[in-house]
Order: C-alpha cells, then sequence, then structure tokens
C-alpha cells in the first residue's frame, strides 16, 4: 500500500512539473536531449509516427491504433516504440481543468548497444520478430528517474553531464524490465528484428524516392517473403502501407507548416500523380488535402487564443 502511496505521489510531482513547463505552449521540446513533453486539454485524435522512444503519462490517458491492434497506457503503464510507426494516438481522458501531461523520451540503437555492452546484459533469447510496440507497467525508479530528468530543464549548466547517466539509468531499467527481451532485439546485431529496423530506419530518409520492396529486403539481408512477413510483424502492415502513409503524413506537415499546395508536397513525398495522391489523401483523412488543412489551421487558431 505504501508503495501505491509513493507512486501517486511521484507521478503527481511529475505532473506538476510538466504542467509548469507547458504554461505557455502545450508542446516543448527541451534543452535536454531527446526529452519532450506535451498538453492537452480535449480529447484529440491524431495520426502520425511514432518514432523510437519511450513515452509516459503523468495525468490522463491515451489510446494508440497499430494497424488492428490497441495500446492504452496511462499514469500506471508506459509505451515503448521500437522502431518509426505509423499510428493513430487519441488522447481518451483529458480536460482544462484535469488536462493530459505527457513525455517522450526518444533514443536511437547505438546508445542501447553500448549500454547493453558496459552492462554485460545477456543477449535476446529469442531472434524472431515481434510488434515494435508494447506497454510495460511504471516502476517507483523510473519514474523518479524521469523526474530527476525534468529537473534539468531548470539546470541547464548541469545538463551536459547529469543528462546522460539519467538517460542511461532509465534505459538499463527499460532493458532490464518487463519489456527489455524486446529492447535487446531490437538493438542486437543480427536479429531479425535488428534487421528490418535497419531497413525501416532507411525507409525513412528516402521514404520520397521510387522505393522497392527488394531493395528493403536486400537492407534487411533477407528474401522478399521473408522480409515481408517480419515487417508485418514489427509493424501491423505491408511495407507499401507503411511507405504509403509515411508519404501521405509528410505530405500533411508540409502543407500545414510549409504551406506548399498540395500538388506540390505530392510531389515532394514521391507522388508522381495528384489526383492519385488526393484520392489516397481522402482515404486516410476523410476529406480532400485542402479542406483537411484548413480545419487543422483553424483549430490550432482557437487552441491559441
Amino acid at each position: 500500500m505504501a508503495n501505491i502511496s509513493n507512486l501517486d505521489s511521484n507521478m503527481n510531482l511529475l505532473a506538476s512539473s510538466i504542467l509548469k513547463l507547458t504554461e505557455c505552449k502545450d508542446y516543448y521540446s527541451t534543452q535536454v536531449p531527446g526529452l519532450t513533453v506535451f498538453k492537452k486539454v480535449d480529447a484529440t485524435t491524431i495520426a502520425g509516427f511514432y518514432e523510437p522512444s519511450v513515452c509516459l503519462i503523468a495525468q490522463g490517458a491515451k489510446r494508440v491504433q497499430l494497424g488492428d491492434e490497441t495500446y492504452i497506457y496511462d499514469t500506471e503503464h508506459y509505451l515503448f516504440s521500437g522502431v518509426h510507426l505509423p499510428v493513430v494516438a487519441q488522447v481518451v481522458d483529458a480536460s482544462v481543468e484535469h488536462p493530459y501531461l505527457g513525455l517522450k523520451l526518444t533514443f536511437d540503437y547505438q546508445e542501447i548497444t553500448q549500454l547493453m555492452t558496459d552492462s554485460q546484459l545477456p543477449p535476446p533469447k529469442g531472434q524472431r520478430s515481434g510488434r515494435g510496440m508494447a506497454t510495460g507497467t511504471l516502476s517507483l525508479s523510473l519514474i523518479s528517474a524521469f523526474q530527476r530528468l525534468i529537473d534539468l530543464v531548470d539546470d541547464e549548466s548541469s545538463i551536459p553531464m547529469l543528462a546522460p547517466m539519467i538517460r542511461r539509468e532509465i534505459f538499463y531499467r527499460l532493458l532490464v524490465g518487463e519489456q527489455g527481451e524486446k529492447l535487446r532485439q531490437l538493438a542486437a546485431m543480427g536479429t531479425q528484428t535488428h534487421q528490418v529496423a535497419k531497413a525501416i530506419s532507411w525507409l525513412k530518409s528516402n521514404f520520397s524516392k521510387s522505393v522497392r520492396v527488394e531493395e528493403l529486403a536486400q537492407i534487411a539481408s533477407m528474401s522478399i517473403s521473408t522480409f515481408h512477413h517480419h515487417f508485418r510483424n514489427m509493424t501491423a502492415m505491408s511495407p507499401l502501407q507503411y511507405l504509403k502513409l509515411m508519404r501521405l503524413q509528410e505530405a500533411r506537415r508540409l502543407m500545414l507548416t510549409e504551406h506548399l499546395d498540395a500538388a506540390t508536397s505530392a510531389f515532394q513525398v514521391g507522388y508522381e500523380s495528384p489526383s492519385q495522391f488526393s484520392r489516397e489523401y481522402g482515404r486516410l483523412y476523410g476529406c480532400s488535402p485542402a479542406k483537411d488543412v484548413n480545419k487543422l489551421r483553424f483549430k490550432l487558431a482557437q487552441a491559441s487564443q
């Protein structure tokens, strides 16, 4: 019972810290490497990509849809995304009086691999690929480490020295925790999970080019059929479905933030036909590119008032 009380107390402190940092804006990318904090005051649904990261909610709850699978996390559970995954995320518990408060800490595999080596952690038991996303139960030690990381935002001179140490602690605790096997599989050279992750990383940097599945399979050092199987295992979709979502979401960002028109955005992300782009965009977002972006801008304008 005392442990539950300590968890609640520490989570309330974390929520207060995030609320303070998001007082002026709902999204704040801190000076601490990889650390971003969020605030939402309503139940919003957003289609986007989760990058390799661990996500934590200090207040509220969130539902994440990856393909046909649903992941729900809250103040008792973290969400771990091992690769760039296209998802539909919905804040399910938020209001002005009780806002959703969360954080994200990104990572790269080099630091995880180095940590595994330094800690002499055993290699993953299995070699087969699984979903690149999972939830786990939060511990008091993990919440405490995140609190110390957030505290560095107000102590910028200490960030270069202390942030890497606290990041190592957080990822060490994840490596030895209930989802540690999955994280070790992603980081360990030679596993099928790592091979697919390498292809996904390449695709993220080259999605606007003409991409062939054969090329991706070669990067993963797999046959085409084997690559298809393990790619779907990790992402809940085929490589071509993944590529389409990546292009459409980047085009949406270009129209919204760079103020490009639909045709220009379509060409920049790799579409050769604006009409095909508009059809596929409409199927994903429910309306034409212009109408969708205008609605988004209206929502953003309302939120900033």
